[in-house]
């Protein structure tokens, strides 16, 4: 079961991710979070997401803007390690609260109530009009560099500020779609080596058969929205994304996953 959801989400985020530039780790991350701890899901998200920008890469890299990239990029990696580092440290940390429903016991945690609050934040990103107009110019890279590395490598949550910012850089959309998908490659590959530690714990050889499947998904539906990124509007669809991320992240900070 858990193979066909999460095949079926990589698959389906994957075309959403060709037009927002984000979308993936956004929504893998809850849908792993429902089979597995939140930072293993976080690992496991990270994997396929790595993989599937690797793919990108080879779609779309030549039309990288250096430049972009390296103010970008560099705040980018250091941040992410720092989120990572971070994330390790506090998935070690105790409980806040417990309590009885329907007779099974669940646990609030200090790491899956600050995830729960970052997808909510993130999910009113792509809700609200006023929030998605938001833009910066070329002298804020190195700002949107930290914080969206910072919080790549803390939730795996990255491309809806990428976005924001590189948005106003004064790229083409060819130019724009590769340098965010060389700068998420970036960033996973820096957060992967922290969270290396966590591969162990996360049975990766038990499951790399799932891990395979949602990535093949994601690289199909990377196709797809490459063919399609000049026809489709997606509004809709991010919107009830948004609303079923709220949803998740609720549970998620209630402990029910």
């Amino acid at each position: 079961m858990e193979i066909i959801l999460i095949s079926l989400a990589a698959f389906f985020t994957a075309i959403l991710t060709f037009f927002s530039g984000f979308g993936l780790g956004t929504i893998l991350t809850p849908v792993f979070a429902i089979f597995f701890p939140i930072d293993i899901a976080i690992a496991l998200t990270g994997v396929v997401h790595f993989s599937n920008n690797l793919f990108k890469m080879a779609l779309v890299g030549k039309n990288t803007d250096k430049t972009v990239l390296k103010r970008f990029g560099i705040p980018a990696i250091i941040a992410a390690f720092a989120g990572a580092w971070l994330l390790m440290r506090i998935t070690a940390l105790p409980s806040l609260f417990e309590y009885s429903l329907w007779g099974k016991t669940f646990e609030i945690t200090p790491v899956k109530l600050i995830i729960s609050l970052i997808l909510i934040v993130f999910s009113f990103f792509e809700i609200l009009p006023s929030v998605q107009k938001w833009q910066f110019g070329k002298d804020k890279l190195i700002l949107g560099g930290i914080l969206s590395g910072f919080f790549g490598g803390l939730s795996g949550i990255q491309g809806a500020l990428r976005s924001a910012f590189l948005i106003r850089s004064g790229l083409s959309k060819e130019a724009y779609i590769a340098t965010g998908v060389v700068i998420a490659s970036l960033v996973d590959f820096t957060r992967l080596s922290v969270y290396a530690s966590r591969f162990a714990a996360a049975r990766l050889h038990e499951n790399v058969v799932l891990l395979l499947a949602a990535t093949l998904a994601a690289i199909a539906g990377a196709l797809i929205g490459k063919k399609l990124l000049k026809k489709v509007t997606l509004r809709s669809l991010q919107l009830l994304v948004a609303v079923m991320l709220i949803f998740i992240s609720l549970a998620l900070g209630l402990g029910l996953i």
